[in-house]
């Protein structure tokens, strides 16, 4: 019974260190000049992250450019609203997907991050690659996974 407790107690600590290790993305519907999407993961205390005019997919076989913008501070993760007139990036901001994720493999210094998505649509294996010659153009790609789905399409959630 004793070891039992053990194991227990231990299982419990490796879970707790697994939760805490967990970090957060969030995918912004950005209706500015032309509608895109906003990939962001917490990473080195800030939101890396990229421009995805397509939107990220459920789908293995397609490859989403992904450009890389500058870092935004953590608290925007929760920032739904307008972005004034005159303001960079002005036009509604919404978030269309939020959650936790776990790097697998990879850093954005290597040019290459493979992530575990746990969010409310985007579940799964994705990762994101640097094009060759580029700095800033990456691929957000879908791993085929059990979570894959060949027929997916983003659907918005303002209209327009």
């Amino acid at each position: 019974m004793k070891v039992h407790g053990s194991c227990f107690s231990l299982n419990l600590v490796f879970c707790i260190l697994y939760l805490v290790s967990m970090a957060v993305f969030v995918v912004h519907e950005h209706h500015a000049r032309h509608l895109h999407f906003d990939f962001r993961i917490e990473m080195e205390g800030v939101l890396k992250s990229w421009a995805v005019p397509k939107g990220p997919s459920m789908n293995p076989s397609d490859k989403r450019l992904a450009i890389m913008v500058e870092d935004h501070p953590l608290d925007y993760g929760s920032f739904e609203g307008v972005i004034p007139e005159g303001n960079y990036g002005a036009g509604t901001v919404v978030i269309w997907d939020r959650g936790t994720y776990n790097l697998l493999a990879g850093g954005i210094y290597k040019g290459k991050i493979e992530i575990m998505l746990q969010g409310e649509k985007l579940k799964g294996v994705f990762v994101l690659t640097r094009m060759k010659g580029k700095d800033k153009e990456w691929l957000l790609i879908k791993k085929n996974d059990e979570y894959a789905d060949t027929s997916f399409r983003i659907e918005t959630v303002l209209a327009g």
